[in-house]
């Protein structure tokens, strides 16, 4: 019997690298994974990775899938966090340790190029970085050949190739921008679409991850722009809950939109805009809670189970899920987590009730100022892990006030990846028809409106929080940042 045609989609994550083989229908054939660790100084601001461990993920985690042979791989294609700078030489070795999107060393660089070009956040990609690099470490840009992002890095060892990929509508700083802060312009990759090929497979990394030389390799994207695919997003109003180690929130929308705390890009599909914005840890904050509070006596499972049982607000109490810092939509990078509330009736289920509704409660807050600005959200798809449960899903819908849709595939992100790989290789005309052909809606979800009124004060309450204890949090970690930097 001959095997399905698949797609090897790989989805670089912030701890781990997932692999799945995608069906040309968008059926997830099989599927393995790789950890890694995501070190993050406090002190510094400083959060950095080897990219050669990604690169023995992606041997490790080739091999398990080829070993099984569920199907025959016919193309190869990538998506990773970001924004995180990958320096690397000629041959694709890097010449320092990758600068991650939760580093927070270059944020003056990033406000120098905002200014220069008139772009954005996300839309500057790894650019900041770069030019942090180049003024910090000039033995180590001399060194550098191309600067790139995580998906660009892998294609690039795959292939041989190093190029930028672009989605539809997005630009660069142009040279002289770039010429002018001291950012060398031939270190940029030249651009290709996403979706697009860059190359095929060499026959020496062919010979490693055991796939034949010559497979096509097709640009991919940021994982959060993989996993919109991934979750079937094609119309204004559609909707996502990244999930992930970060979390994240984005709409999409038929022109810009400004909105405070927000990022607006060009989305990756044309004629769409993405409005949204990512957190720092809002994913992170449950597996901190089963393993560094927990000491990992409970299954995760488990603590979601018990955090059902306990009612909505969690008897008063409620957290902030600053754990490393915050991004959207407050934008500080000293922020501080914080259970409020405590009482000795409280226990670990109360705790994991809140870290939950936090999970929703960002959303809700990055989303505030969308819907202000006339967004509207038709739908909200969640997706990763977090989505498995019907008791959060449903806790997200209560909370945010939007109907949710989970997935049929929740590894949306894989499925993103497919679904470029499979356009790449021509399977479909254009992205919408691949879109749709490989993604599907399993369960829907409506708000339960008996909680509306419980949950707007538990919302008004959370977003008081921060700005009540900012104030006194900040000269406290100051006075001590000299004693732990020394």
């Amino acid at each position: 019997m001959a095997r399905p045609s698949a797609v090897l989609a790989l989805d670089l994550g912030s701890t781990s690298l997932k692999a799945g083989l995608v069906g040309l229908d968008g059926t997830l054939l099989d599927s393995a994974r790789s950890s890694y660790e995501m070190p993050f100084s406090e002190e510094s601001g400083h959060a950095e990775q080897d990219p050669e461990a990604w690169w023995d993920a992606l041997v490790d985690v080739t091999g398990q899938l080829v070993a099984r042979g569920a199907a025959e791989i016919i193309a190869v294609a990538a998506d990773g966090h970001g924004p995180t700078l990958v320096a690397v030489d000629a041959d694709g070795r890097p010449t320092r340790p990758a600068i991650t999107w939760l580093d927070t060393r270059a944020a003056a660089e990033l406000a120098e190029l905002s200014a220069a070009s008139g772009l954005r956040g996300w839309a500057l990609g790894v650019l900041p970085a770069a030019l942090w690099l180049e003024r910090h470490e000039p033995a180590a840009a001399a060194a550098t050949c191309w600067y790139l992002n995580t998906w660009e890095f892998l294609a690039f060892r795959l292939t041989g190739r190093a190029a930028t990929s672009l989605v539809p509508g997005q630009q660069l700083p142009t040279p002289d921008v770039l010429a002018g802060l001291g950012l060398p312009p031939d270190r940029v990759a030249p651009p290709v679409a996403a979706g697009e090929r860059v190359g095929e497979l060499l026959p020496r990394v062919a010979a490693t991850v055991g796939l034949p030389a010559g497979l096509p390799v097709v640009a991919g994207v940021v994982d959060a722009f993989a996993s919109f695919h991934g979750a079937g997003l094609l119309d204004p109003g559609d909707a996502i809950d990244v999930g992930g180690a970060a979390g994240g929130f984005g709409v999409y929308a038929s022109d810009p939109v400004d909105a405070p705390g927000s990022f607006c890009t060009p989305a990756p599909l044309v004629g769409r805009y993405v409005v949204g914005g990512a957190m720092a840890a809002t994913g992170r904050a449950l597996d901190w809670l089963h393993g560094s509070v927990l000491g990992g006596s409970v299954s995760i499972d488990q603590l979601v189970a018990e955090a059902a049982t306990v009612a909505p607000g969690a008897d008063g109490l409620v957290f902030l899920p600053y754990l490393a810092g915050e991004r959207s939509p407050i934008w500080d990078p000293q922020a501080r987590g914080a259970f409020v509330g405590l009482t000795v009736r409280h226990g670990r289920a109360h705790l994991a009730r809140a870290v939950l509704e936090a999970a929703a409660l960002a959303i809700r807050h990055v989303a505030a100022p969308i819907l202000v600005a006339g967004v509207g959200v038709s739908e909200m798809r969640v997706c990763g892990g977090p989505a498995r449960s019907a008791a959060w899903n449903q806790l997200k819908a209560d909370i945010t006030g939007f109907p949710v849709g989970v997935p049929h595939a929740l590894e949306t992100a894989v499925i993103g990846s497919g679904i470029l790989g499979a356009l790449g290789i021509g399977a479909y005309p254009d992205l919408p028809r691949a879109i749709r052909a490989m993604t599907r809606i399993d369960r829907r979800l409506q708000p339960d409106p008996t909680l509306r009124e419980r949950y707007d004060a538990l919302y008004e309450t959370y977003v008081a929080i921060h700005p009540a204890i900012a104030p006194i949090m900040e000269p406290y970690v100051a006075a001590l940042e000299p004693a732990a930097t020394r």
